[in-house]
Order: C-alpha cells, then structure tokens, then sequence
C-alpha cells in the first residue's frame, strides 16, 4: 500500500487548463505591477509630470513601511479563510476589477492642479491602493501551485507554463514601454488609450480564470499560530532565510533592470532589436538550461551557477556597457538569470514551505507569501529610489531630452543599473553554501510528505 501511494505521489498531475489559466492570469497580474512599479510610474511622475525625484523617492521609502504591515497581514489572513472557492481564489477574482481599474487611473493627472504637493500625493495614494489589491491577487496566485500539487515534478510542470508566459510580463516593460511612453511636453492620449486597453483585457483574463483551477492541498490543522508567533516561525526556518537572500537579490534586479532598460536606451546606441534578440534567446536557452540541469545539480547548485554568471554580466556592464558587443552578452546572459530567476526560485520556495509543514504540522503558504514579500517588496522601493539617487550623483538631468545627457551622467545610469545588482548576486551565490533543502535525504523527506497529501485520493 505504501508503495502505491509514493506511486501515486510521482504521477500526480496537474490539467493542462489550469496550468494555462494560472499562468496566463499570473503573467497579465505581474505585467501591471512590472510597468507601474518596474520603472513606469518613476519615469511618468519624474520624467514626464514633473515631480522632483527626491519626492518620488520619498514616495517609495514610505510605500516600502506600507509593505512592513500590508503583506504579512494578508498572508496570515488568506491563510485562515475559509469559503466554497477556496482560501485564495475570492481575493483574485473579486479583487481583479479594482486592481485593473487603479493601473488605469494610474496615468491620469489628478483636476487639481500639478504643483509638487499634489503630484507627491497622487503618486503616493495611488501606489498604495495598486499594491492593496497587488497584495490580495499576486500573494493568491504564487501560492496557487503549492496547493494544486504536491510533488517538484508536478509544479514544476505549472512553472514552465508560467515561464512561457512571464516573457510577456518581461517584454512589455522592457520593449512595450520605452516605444509608448510620453516624451516630456508630448500629449499623452495615445500612451494612455494603450494602458486603459491593457488594463481592462488583464481584468478580464484574471477574472475568468479563476473557473479553471482549484485547491487541492488545504491547510487539514484547525489551530494556526497568532500572526506574530507565525511570522517568527518563518525565521526559524534556517532555508527561508537563506531564500530570502535570494529572493530580494531577484526582485531588486527585476526591478531595476526593467527601470534601467528605459534609461539606456534614451543615451546608448546599442541596437533596441538585437539587445532584445540576445535577451529572449538567453530566456529560451536558459529555461532549456535550468530544466535539464535540476536534476543532476539540484536547487542549490543551480542558483548558485546562475547568480555567479549573472554577477560577472552585470559588473561587465557595470564598466563597459557603452560597447555593443559587450551589452550583446551582458543582455544574453541577463535572460538566461531571468529565466533561472523565473523557474528555479518557485521551486526552491516549494521546498521551504513544504519543509515549514514538516516541521510544524500547518500548511502555511500565505503567511510565507507575506513575509517573502515583507522582504522583497522594500527591494522594490530601494531599487527605485537606488537608482534615482545614483543616476542624480553622477549629473543627470530629468529635464533634458533622450541622446542629451553629459558623459559623466551616462556612466552614471550604467552604476545606477547594474552595480548593486552584481553585489547583492554575489551575497546570494555565498548564501547558498548554507542552503540546507538537498540531497537525498531532503528527497526522501518530499517522498513522505507527497505521501500524505496524495493518500486521501486513493482508492
């Protein structure tokens, strides 16, 4: 019997429909939040409507204490609902309508005028009402594939279907925004209609796609922990700290690539085609590379590889990005960390929240989801406001137009992107040493653990 039911566990599988309608309302959650918060809003409240950049750095510290409480309080929350839907699914698809409709708004000037006071407010109560609903839908959806399947090998069918469809979430900030966006004294309406558009279909695909898929591992304990003892729990848990090195050095560097990637363009003559050619096929061949390399290496050591690789990309741009063949190869291998970044982080947070049930008893996803994000959405702010900081230092200027910056202020967007990314891929690859989720017998610790989420559906 035992032996039927580890059987069960391996051929667990997970429909084709709901992988594709997680994956594709997790892509359209993700592209909102990467051109509002990826470099977007920065550019158009800085760049365009004028606000001083240290105001809208100040915006971003208070929005990264916001996330102190916010997320985590979602989490534990999420964790203790109870209804028909599920404990996640309520919050996707009811919160999908005010998410949509506050991006949209986002590229609005308020009627009362466009003094600084009331650009930093606007910027501020609109970046805090995104990331509210952000919170409740984007926490619900990462936490998706650990409650449709048990096993590595079924979630990991989940995450290359959600690899396939980040590149949309990774194109359209990168390539969408920097051909749309309004050039300082433009009108605006043409780069407004494309955001309402893209705002409404988002709705429109995470609210239908909440018909298509379910929970299937639910928290089975009726006692969970107050919200303070479940937070500290997490810190216990010696594999999530050494994940949420890596989990911060990766959002920061999404963050500030796709806010950098707007900048570079504006002042280097680097072919806009090529570099993206470079970047998807290092996307392609890094999800090919991670895939057949998981087993035989592991997590540990593929991270490890990836973070090393990507840290030598970014200080090479860090110096010589002015040369093309140079960003070429920093672009190619950028895809080929995106694409690690993409795959091998969901699984390694698999593992640290399995690892949490086995040694508490409780099925805490969402409250791991907060803390993660706790830690990762501060990355968000700091690397907007990093970058602002670094690139004024150096002397660029916010009222000139693209092509017209000093040499010094051109160097200075090549630090302001590229170096802390290269520290902090460096601090990672080193906490990987001290990741303890490996070899066999964690394997046989995921055998037993699938067993006893498997064994209630045998016959």
């Amino acid at each position: 019997m035992k032996k039927d039911k580890v059987v069960s566990a391996t051929e667990e599988k997970v429909p084709v429909s709901g992988k594709f309608w997680l994956s594709f309302a997790d892509c359209l959650c993700g592209t909102l939040n990467s051109l509002l918060t990826g470099g977007g809003m920065t550019y158009f409240f800085t760049k365009f409507m004028g606000l001083d950049e240290g105001l809208a750095g100040t915006v971003w510290i208070l929005f990264g204490v916001w996330n102190a409480f916010n997320d985590p309080l979602f989490g534990y929350i999420s964790d203790r609902t109870k209804s028909k839907l599920g404990r996640r699914i309520p919050y996707i698809r009811y919160g999908s309508f005010f998410y949509a409709l506050i991006f949209v708004a986002t590229w609005f000037k308020w009627p009362f005028g466009g003094s600084q006071t009331v650009l930093f407010v606007q910027m501020l109560v609109t970046l805090f009402l995104f990331d509210m609903f952000y919170t409740a839908i984007a926490t619900s959806l990462y936490v998706m594939p650990y409650t449709m399947a048990v096993t590595n090998k079924a979630r990991s069918g989940i995450f290359i279907w959600k690899i396939g469809f980040s590149l949309i979430t990774l194109a359209v900030p990168l390539v969408v925004f920097p051909l749309i966006k309004p050039e300082v004294g433009s009108d605006p309406t043409r780069f407004q209609i494309i955001m309402t558009c893209i705002g409404v279909v988002s709705f429109l695909v995470i609210f239908v796609s909440t018909f298509f898929y379910k929970e299937k591992v639910q928290d089975e304990s009726e006692s969970q922990p107050g919200i303070f003892k479940s937070v500290a729990e997490c810190f216990k848990n010696r594999a999530f700290v050494m994940f949420e090195i890596l989990s911060f050095t990766v959002i920061f560097i999404q963050t500030i690539l796709m806010q950098g990637v707007i900048y570079y363009f504006d002042e280097f003559t680097t072919p806009m085609p090529l570099a993206y050619g470079a970047l998807g096929l290092g996307a392609v061949g890094g999800i090919i590379l991670w895939i057949r390399m998981l087993r035989p290496w592991g997590v540990r050591k593929c991270v490890a590889v990836m973070c090393i690789a990507f840290a030598a990309a970014a200080a090479a741009m860090c110096f010589f990005g002015q040369l093309t063949p140079v960003a070429l190869v920093v672009f190619l291998l950028t895809g080929v960390g995106f694409a690690g970044g993409m795959y091998l982080v969901p699984i390694m947070n698999g593992d640290v929240i399995d690892y949490d049930e086995i040694r508490t008893g409780a099925r805490r996803e969402g409250i791991y989801a907060g803390v993660n994000s706790l830690i990762t959405k501060p990355a968000i702010s700091l690397a907007n406001a990093a970058f602002l900081m670094i690139a004024k230092w150096f002397g660029y200027d916010t009222a000139l137009a693209a092509g017209q910056q000093s040499a010094l202020a051109k160097h200075g967007i090549l630090v302001a992107w590229m170096a802390i990314p290269a520290v902090l891929l460096i601090l990672s690859a080193v906490g990987m040493k001290f990741y303890p989720l490996y070899g066999n017998q964690w394997n046989d610790k995921k055998a037993l653990l699938a067993e006893r989420h498997t064994g209630d559906h045998i016959s």
